[in-house]
Parts: C-alpha cells; sequence; structure tokens
C-alpha cells in the first residue's frame, strides 16, 4: 500500500492509477519488447537457467526451453548458448531434447564437467544430472534423477541407464545441483525436497547415498537449490547454501534466499536460522550462480548468478508472446561477493557483470541535478541504465520515474521512501504481469537516519533491476511499458536533494 505522502506526490504529477496486462493498449502489442541487452529466449518458452559451465573459455549456458509452447503438455528440453563475456550469448539449438528418452520432458537439474572421469566416460566428459518423471515409478511419486552425457564438449549428449536416485516415496524430489567437494574427494549433490534440501555424495555421480536433509518450514516448497564455497575480501569464507522459494503469501519474495554457515562433508550448519534474500523484486526466480574465471583462473571470491524473470503465479502474461512470438527472459548476469558488515554479520552482495560496460554505445552524463519536486530529465529512452548518487538533508521521499509516459499518468518507481524507512520498486504505475494488483512494489530496509543512497537502474524493455548502495539489497521485476513511455524524470517529496553526477549508459543491442 502506498504511504499518503507519496499518493499525494504522484497525484500532483497527474498520476490515474495501476495499468496491468489487461489494461495495455492495443497499439503496445505491436511493438516488439525484445530486451535490448537482456538475454531473452530466441522463440517459444524459457524458464529455469541451469548452471552454465566453462568450455573453451566460453560460458555455456544451458536452460529450460519448450519449443512446443503454448502447447505446455509436451515439457522441456534443454537449449544451449555460448558466451565470450556473460552478456551477449549465441544460440547453439538444443542440447538434450525432450525427446531424448522414454522419460520425456527434461527438468531443472546441473552440469558438471568430470575432469577425473569419474564416471568412466572419459576425462573432461561432461555429466549433466536432471530431474525427469521415472515411467516405471508410481504416480504421484515420479520425480526422479536421470543421467546424460556429454563427450563432444556439451554440444550432444547421451542419456544414460538406469535412474541414478529413484524416488524414495515423496511428491517433490528434483532440481539436482551437483558440486565437487574437493576437501573430501566426493560428488555432493543438492536435491529440493519440499521444504527440505536433501543432501547427498558419490563418487562416480551414477550411484547417490543419502548423508542428512536441511529443513525450513515456513517458506513455502524449495526448487533449484545450490551449494557453493566463497571466499571473501573482508573476513573470512562461507559456504552458502541457496534455493528458490515462494514467500508471497506471508508477504516476502518469492526469489533466491540462502544462508552462510559451515559443509563438513555431510551437514550444512547455518550461521544464523533465517535466510537472507539474494533479490527483493517480484521476478528473480530459478536462479543459479557458477564460479568467475579470469585467464583460466579461478576468481576464489567472486561469483557470477542469473535468474529467470518471471514467476508461477503469472508466467504466461506477456506482451511479447503475441509481439514477438518468445515468453522468456532473464535478468543481466551478476557478479556476486561475500561482504562483512560486522564480526557476527555478512551477507551477499551483487552488480552488473562488469563487461557490460565494454558493451555501452552511447553515455549522457548530466552531472549533478538539484530537484525540488518532479523534474523532468532531457532525455529519452526505453533500454538504458542510469547511476547516481543522492544526497539530501531533509526529506521523505527521492526517486526516479522511468519510462515516463508523456502525460505523466505512467511509469515505474524507484527510490527511498525515507518516512517508511525503505528502498523500492513500483510497477503499478505501467503495464505489469500481475493482474491481481498485489505484487506491485518490492521494498527493502533502508536507515531513514541516513542522507545518502547510491542508486544503479538497469531498464529494458520488459525488466527494471535496481542495485542500492552496495547491491546488499537488489530488486528485480518484469515491466511492460507502453511504446511511447520513453520519458524520464527525478522526484523528492518534503524537501530538495542533489542527483549527483547522474550518468545514462545505453548498450549496443545483443
Amino acid at each position: 500500500m502506498l504511504r499518503a505522502s507519496r499518493r499525494n506526490l504522484f497525484r500532483a504529477i497527474g498520476v490515474g492509477g495501476t495499468t496491468s496486462l489487461v489494461g495495455v493498449p492495443a497499439a503496445a502489442q505491436t511493438r516488439s519488447f525484445r530486451p535490448v541487452y537482456h538475454f531473452s529466449v530466441p522463440d517459444h518458452w524459457k524458464n529455469d537457467p541451469q548452471r552454465p559451465i566453462h568450455v573453451n573459455g566460453q560460458t555455456y549456458y544451458y536452460y529450460l526451453y519448450n519449443k512446443d509452447y503454448p502447447d505446455l503438455g509436451t515439457g522441456t528440453s534443454w537449449r544451449l548458448a555460448a558466451s565470450d563475456d556473460n552478456v551477449a550469448f549465441q544460440d547453439l539449438g538444443t542440447a538434450i531434447p525432450k525427446e531424448g528418452n522414454p522419460n520425456g520432458s527434461i527438468w531443472s537439474g546441473c552440469m558438471v564437467v568430470d575432469e577425473q572421469n569419474t564416471a568412466g566416460f572419459g576425462a573432461g566428459a561432461i555429466v549433466a544430472i536432471a530431474t525427469q518423471e521415472d515411467r516405471f515409478a508410481t504416480a504421484p511419486n515420479r520425480q526422479a534423477q536421470f543421467l546424460f552425457y556429454s563427450t563432444d564438449g556439451g554440444r550432444t549428449f547421451t542419456p544414460h541407464e538406469p535412474v541414478v536416485l529413484p524416488n524414495p516415496g515423496v511428491v517433490d524430489f528434483r532440481d539436482p545441483k551437483v558440486v565437487w567437494d574437493a576437501q573430501r574427494s566426493q560428488w555432493v549433490m543438492a536435491l529440493a525436497e519440499n521444504d527440505k534440501i536433501g543432501f547427498y555424495r558419490s563418487a562416480d555421480l551414477k550411484s547417490w547415498t543419502y548423508t542428512e536433509g536441511f529443513i525450513r518450514g515456513g517458506l513455502g516448497v524449495f526448487e533449484c537449490p545450490d551449494l557453493f564455497w566463497i571466499e571473501s575480501a573482508t573476513g573470512p569464507g562461507r559456504w552458502v547454501l541457496g534455493a528458490s522459494a515462494n514467500t508471497k503469501g506471508s508477504g516476502g519474495p518469492a526469489t533466491y534466499l540462502y544462508w552462510t554457515g559451515q559443509w563438513n562433508g555431510t551437514t550444512f550448519v547455518p550461521d544464523h536460522p533465517d535466510p537472507k534474500w539474494l533479490d527483493h523484486g517480484w521476478d528473480w526466480y530459478g536462479a543459479v550462480t557458477w564460479e568467475r574465471r579470469v585467464g583460466g583462473q579461478l576468481d576464489p571470491r567472486t561469483r557470477y548468478a542469473i535468474g529467470w524473470m518471471n514467476h508461477w503465479d503469472y508466467p504466461f502474461n506477456t506482451p511479447s508472446w503475441e509481439a514477438d512470438g518468445f515468453n522468456g527472459t532473464d535478468s543481466i548476469v551478476r557478479e556476486i561477493s561475500l561482504h562483512w558488515y560486522s564480526e557476527a554479520e555478512c551477507a551477499l552482495v551483487s552488480a552488473p557483470v562488469r563487461t557490460l560496460a565494454d558493451r555501452a554505445s552511447r553515455t549522457v552524463e548530466l552531472g549533478d541535478v538539484q530537484v525540488d519536486g518532479v523534474l523532468p530529465l532531457d532525455y529519452r529512452g526505453r533500454a538504458y541504465e542510469i547511476r547516481t548518487r543522492v544526497t539530501w538533508e531533509q526529506a521523505v521521499n527521492i526517486g526516479m520515474q522511468l519510462r515516463l509516459s508523456p502525460d505523466g499518468s505512467r511509469h515505474v518507481d524507484a527510490g527511498v521512501y525515507l518516512a517508511g524507512g525503505y528502498a523500492y520498486l513500483n510497477r503499478a504505475y505501467t503495464g505489469n504481469p500481475d493482474t491481481t494488483g498485489r505484487w506491485m512494489e518490492s521494498r527493502t530496509p533502508f536507515d531513514a537516519a541516513r542522507r545518502q543512497v547510491d542508486l544503479r537502474i538497469l531498464v529494458d524493455n520488459l525488466s527494471a533491476e535496481v542495485f542500492v548502495d552496495d547491491g546488499r539489497f537488489v530488486h528485480s521485476s518484469l515491466v511492460f511499458p507502453e511504446p511511447g513511455d520513453d520519458g524520464l524524470a527525478l522526484y523528492t517529496d518534503g524537501g530538495p536533494a542533489v542527483f549527483g553526477d547522474v550518468t545514462i549508459i545505453e548498450y549496443e543491442p545483443i
């Protein structure tokens, strides 16, 4: 619910109310919604990312793809794209087809490079373990883990029989994430099992033994778990256990949650019982992280991350299908690191991948801008990044109106509401996928006593991503602005502010 002072601000500039997909005029359906600098599926449908791997100096990115969409009953394959910079990706077609074995649709899992030939398919073979429905199991307990292997560098895969981890008699048993535990010379699998993440170990990727379960109720059903070690420049390294979960029912995010802690080879012990979130927007689901390498060398303090920008509450509500024949886009690839804020408190922080800067095509530098009220800028754009450091002495609300319509009635709002003590991203005043009106504004804590904030915002044809200060808090949400909504304004309420060193960057289309 918008606070009174923010309602007054919006009313003063002529806001007419919320606009969801059902209210988008027909003219908005005639233009392209293809993202300019974010990854999107070439055609039909995509959902969950699969953890990328490094192959011959490139990032190989696999994702769930349905070539028959909008026919939902046929399920997903794994499609492959390759990148030299984690910004622009080259489509390499389907790598694991859903018709490849009698179990049908290929669901989420992960790839590993078996450098030591533990599975017997050859040193350096790429092994995928993914969930399928076991045709021999009894419904509804049919989810099981199957193995596929590649000896041609990850371009094509051969199914391995039989099932490598059968269903023990539960409904939710999916999304394996496999890592090599070098300290103990074993493969470790984290598996989503409703409100539990189960741990398994193996010597050969084909035979798995259950070790322990990490159970957390009240967070919904876990999906797409993640387990990794990361070092830190500001304190000791930590193991991180993550998963996607939907806590919208209790007012929380529906993105990637995580715990920092210790892994002893069989059990994960968290530093704190409650999780943190890597994104607080409405659309950063099924996210995965993977190693950053520079010149072939592992960077132990930095990982990459990417998330599917959608959610199962409204996965089919997008104008891109009618306009462009696709449904599925991802966030920008991020670099994440572990930052210690005190001896007892650490968190993962995020920033857009640094190679994005290499694709800049135009930079607009506006310098310091004094704002008291609403100030439209002399800029028009649909896909860009904007950066600024805002300072003030006394204010109630400061922020930006992105993708602003000519009459001021439609816009995406991002900023800090000091009277409420939170930063926010609000999509209620433009086209968006949520027809219920419930998931309009995402919020993260902000100290109302502070007098400055750094904002870095990525805007594209289907999305907005807000990085607050050091990136401890990020908001990523789908937005569907109308064709002519390309304005940009700065605003304050309750006092003036200086938007320092305002810089707008446009990027080459990928």
